[in-house]
């Protein structure tokens, strides 16, 4: 009956059971067997046993229990066919004609007494009936039986007169007989006519059989062939019996086999009928399916609830909810349910049908909101649009800087080159190398390694510029004030001194990311802004940890930004410290555009990353641009004004500024050797000096060309001749300049004569200019010989034949 159920989808059916052995026994079995397939029991009533006890009120109440529950339409009735047909007439009573689908058990399938005048009623039933093949031989047995020849049987008189309905002539007055006036005449036979026979017989010689077969085992094992029962079956163990009878394994009369199976219970035979409208008015029991060792098979194109409706009704309390729906049971209720949808992103709980749960970050549900789905990892991939532009911008840089490295190898000893710091130059190039490789690794797809690598290149390749630039601006401030207040070389200003600071400040940015990564080690992890993103970055892309590589690289480019304002009024000639101050202005307005931009696309991957790789190139590009371009302009498109600057000494100029513009206009300018003694009187406070004497190189920038003419000196090289802008023109100009000396001479004597006086007067200037020069103290009057062959006083050359020091 459960399979049936089962088969018909039903899960809310209703049990009606009479009140005795049976139906109690049926109704425990079903109930508990229900329950294993999670079929739920909507109204369970019970049946008073014996036809005429109950009265029709008792039936009309349990059909009135029934119709409380109208989804369940599905009802299992054990009993007797005489308690079901008072059911079937309660239900027309109660005008309940179609509204349940009966299941019978084989107490009262293919009875006449209920279905007999309740045809609507019990229209659409599926019943079960035991399964028997007739027992060969007994038909012809039976009917060659007489009162005669079968008195071994007390009760086949009785049998004899009730089927020819008259009295045995000599039998014993009974009940049953005393109304029967007719004398039978020992004549009658029975005959395939005037006798039916059960279809069941089969299971009472099963029955008989299985006993014989288990005294005979019984027998065997105790009685070892004796005949008759021996003293070991006196009297007969009952529960040895029993052993003997689960074991018995046999052919019956009828031809089929049989066994008891593991609970005790014999074969499972059963047809399946079905009581249906064939054509309209007429009812029929019809066979639909059989049960056959535990497997229903049912012919469900031969079943028929109503005339024309082959789909069997629905018997659910509740319909499945569907797919991403969960259950709300109703109290009290194990098959009665209300469905609600999940939310956006809930998924019903794969185990437990009444709850939705969270997709983890990361996944989103399905369409269905059946299960939780991956999210694609979303970063910037080297194919990608942005990628493919960085890495073109970068690259193009790295052309640029690579050519800027080379000219300034093949050009090392120019004069240009050498004025402009070439250790700092090749320091500031490397950083700004770096600055475009940083492009390549940030938009490689996050590891550990990478991300390692972005934390710790980030922050040093700025550093590596940074540092390089603060180095020559602080360099720059101090020569200038220096040689405002005296006449003595500044500390620290050789290319060593400048190495070593550079390197002290970068290995400062070194310190920070050890630190940093120790603390707090770069990894690859998933990101997720939202429910809908699955950023693969590294951790400090997160929060604002990679301002901590930032950090340093910004206070240094405050600290040049600050020099490069103090320094802003340097005379012309002092132009490099311009080009280095406008290119600070400009990194720090592209800084200030980058940070509202990299915090607010924080959940585009691609827009953030490539804006941080284009903001480190462009400002890369600042420095190529503002501090290499105007060398290059000079080494490779004039070339002509690349040599070592002259001295020019006269009246001042009132109009313009009496200092001569350097070769270079980027690059420091710097005298030569003999400039010392004419920028420590310069730069004396000796205002009447100043009033005659103007210096065409600016005082900061002695020590490079001092160190320049002390190296040739020690390399035995003769002494440059500087020129200026004036001399370097045109062969007219020299030759003018040839006559303006010559018409001169006396006043650049009487000039020269008081320079040389007072400094030969002023021995605190002589010791300045001796620290100034303090690898060749001796050196002194070669400096201020080499000073009045090379200097320009007026505007013609000057000799030792022409002046007397």
């Amino acid at each position: 009956m459960v399979d049936i159920v089962l088969k018909m989808g039903w899960s809310y059916v209703s049990i009606i059971y009479e009140e005795s052995n049976y139906g109690i026994k049926a109704f425990e079995e079903l109930e508990e067997l229900l329950g294993k397939h999670n079929i739920c029991i909507a109204i369970k009533e019970k049946l008073v046993k014996d036809s005429g006890v109950a009265e029709e009120i008792a039936y009309d109440n349990i059909v009135s229990k029934l119709l409380t529950k109208p989804r369940a339409r599905g009802c299992i009735i054990f009993g007797s066919d005489q308690e079901v047909a008072g059911v079937m007439r309660a239900v027309r009573r109660c005008n309940a004609t179609g509204a349940f689908s009966w299941i019978g058990s084989d107490g009262w399938s293919a009875r006449g007494l209920v279905s007999n005048g309740n045809e609507p009623e019990v229209e659409g039933t599926l019943s079960v009936q035991p399964q028997a093949n007739p027992v060969k031989g007994f038909e012809e047995y039976f009917l060659n039986l007489t009162v005669e020849n079968n008195r071994r049987n007390p009760w086949f008189v009785e049998f004899w007169e009730d089927h020819f309905k008259c009295r045995y002539p000599n039998a014993s007055q009974t009940p049953y007989n005393k109304k029967y006036t007719k004398t039978c005449t020992t004549k009658e036979r029975l005959t395939k006519q005037n006798t039916a026979f059960e279809d069941q017989l089969q299971f009472v010689s099963d029955a008989v059989m299985a006993f014989a077969y288990a005294f005979r085992d019984m027998h065997r094992d105790l009685c070892h062939g004796r005949a008759g029962l021996c003293d070991a079956m006196k009297p007969i163990n009952g529960t040895k019996l029993l052993h003997y009878l689960h074991n018995v394994d046999f052919e019956g009369l009828s031809g089929d086999k049989f066994k008891f199976d593991k609970n005790g219970d014999g074969p499972a035979r059963y047809n399946i009928i079905h009581f249906k409208q064939t054509e309209p008015g007429t009812y029929k029991w019809v066979r639909v399916g059989k049960y056959l060792e535990g497997e229903l098979r049912l012919n469900m194109s031969k079943i028929q609830f109503k005339l024309g409706h082959s789909q069997p009704p629905e018997s659910v309390c509740s319909l499945p909810c569907e797919v991403g729906q969960a259950k709300k049971y109703v109290e009290g209720e194990r098959c009665c349910w209300h469905c609600f949808n999940c939310t956006q992103y809930q998924i019903r709980h794969p185990k437990d049908e009444t709850q939705c749960i969270q997709c983890r970050r990361g996944t989103v549900p399905d369409e269905t909101h059946s299960t939780c789905r991956d999210i694609p990892e979303e970063f910037l991939r080297p194919e990608s649009g942005w990628a493919i532009g960085a890495m073109c911008f970068s690259a193009f840089g790295i052309f640029v800087t690579l050519f800027v490295c080379g000219v300034f190898l093949r050009h090392n000893d120019t004069p240009v080159v050498r004025a402009s710091g070439r250790e700092l130059s090749y320091v500031l190039l490397v950083g700004i190398l770096l600055c475009y490789l940083v492009t390549f690794t940030l938009v490689l797809r996050p590891t550990d390694a990478v991300c390692s690598i972005q934390r710790v290149a980030a922050g040093l390749c700025f550093t590596v510029v940074y540092a390089a630039l603060l180095t020559k601006t602080n360099r720059i401030a101090r020569i200038f004030n220096d040689g405002r207040q005296s006449a003595k070389r500044p500390s620290f200003i050789s290319p060593r001194s400048q190495l070593i600071i550079c390197f002290g400040l970068v290995s400062v940015q070194i310190l920070i990311n050890v630190v940093w990564i120790l603390i707090d080690p770069a990894r690859a992890m998933h990101h997720y802004p939202t429910m809908e993103d699955n950023l693969l970055v590294c951790n400090s892309y997160i929060d604002a940890s990679y301002m901590i590589a930032f950090a340093y690289p910004i206070i240094l480019i405050a600290v040049c930004t600050v020099y490069a304002v103090l320094t802003r009024k340097i005379p012309e000639a002092f132009n490099e410290s311009k080009h280095i101050g406008f290119a600070m202005y400009t990194t720090c307005v592209i800084w200030l555009a980058f940070v509202p931009l990299y915090f607010g696309t924080g959940t585009n991957v691609a827009l953030r990353i490539t804006s941080m790789s284009v903001t480190i190139s462009l400002s890369a590009s600042v420095m190529v641009v503002c501090l290499f371009s105007p060398k290059l302009y000079i080494i490779l498109i004039r070339p002509e004004r690349n040599v070592r600057p002259n001295i020019k000494a006269g009246r001042p100029n009132l109009t313009k500024s009496s200092a001569i513009t350097a070769t270079n206009p980027s690059s420091m300018m710097g005298p030569v050797a003999a400039t010392t003694v004419l920028t420590a009187a310069t730069c004396d406070q000796n205002k009447a000096i100043k009033k005659h004497i103007t210096s065409t190189i600016d005082c900061s920038t002695q020590s490079e060309y001092y160190e320049m003419e002390v190296k040739e000196r020690k390399n035995g090289k003769p002494p440059a001749i500087c020129a200026s802008r004036s001399t370097q023109t045109t062969n007219n100009e020299k030759e003018l300049a040839m006559t303006s000396t010559t018409s001169t001479t006396s006043s650049t004597t009487t000039t020269m004569t008081t320079t040389t006086s007072i400094a030969a007067g002023n021995k605190e200037s002589a010791s300045v200019v001796a620290s100034a020069d303090n690898k060749e103290p001796k050196n002194s009057t070669t400096t201020t010989k080499r000073l009045n062959s090379n200097a320009r006083i007026g505007n013609g050359p000057l000799s030792q034949s022409n002046v007397s020091l």
